[in-house]
């Protein structure tokens, strides 16, 4: 069973961003799996680092049609991107150090966050894009 399930609830109706965030809902996935089923520390390194690597590439692609659509909240949505990727990264680091043991919390953080993103802050975007006919 999967730690979140996708749900047509969570889309922006950009087709893209919506497959992107189906991605980060499978890493978040394959991580709890990990987690759950005793991986080594070298996997849970990998999905983490897997997750912050994709995390960058997909806020990158969503803030450059942002950008193009000329959206006016754009710097505070940066901003939440910037926060969480700092988050995640640290979070990684001290993972690969021993200073972090993995533990449900974690999953539970990234759940949260990214449901609550997609939902609160993504959608606040989503008429402008639909629109300007970005898909």
């Amino acid at each position: 069973m999967d730690f979140i399930t996708w749900n047509e609830k969570y889309s922006v109706k950009i087709q893209s961003i919506d497959e992107q965030h189906k991605k980060l809902v499978t890493i978040i996935n394959e991580l709890y799996s990990a987690m759950k089923n005793g991986k080594s520390r070298e996997q849970i390194g990998k999905t983490l680092t897997d997750l912050v690597e994709y995390t960058k590439y997909h806020f990158s692609y969503e803030e450059g049609l942002l950008e193009k659509a000329g959206y006016g909240d754009l710097i505070a949505h940066k901003e939440q991107h910037v926060n969480f990727v700092a988050k995640v990264a640290e979070t990684c680091q001290k993972y690969e150090t021993g200073k972090l043991f993995m533990s449900i919390d974690i999953c539970n953080f990234l759940q949260n966050w990214l449901i609550h993103h997609i939902q609160g802050t993504d959608q606040k975007y989503s008429t402008l894009l639909v629109e300007k006919g970005i898909k």
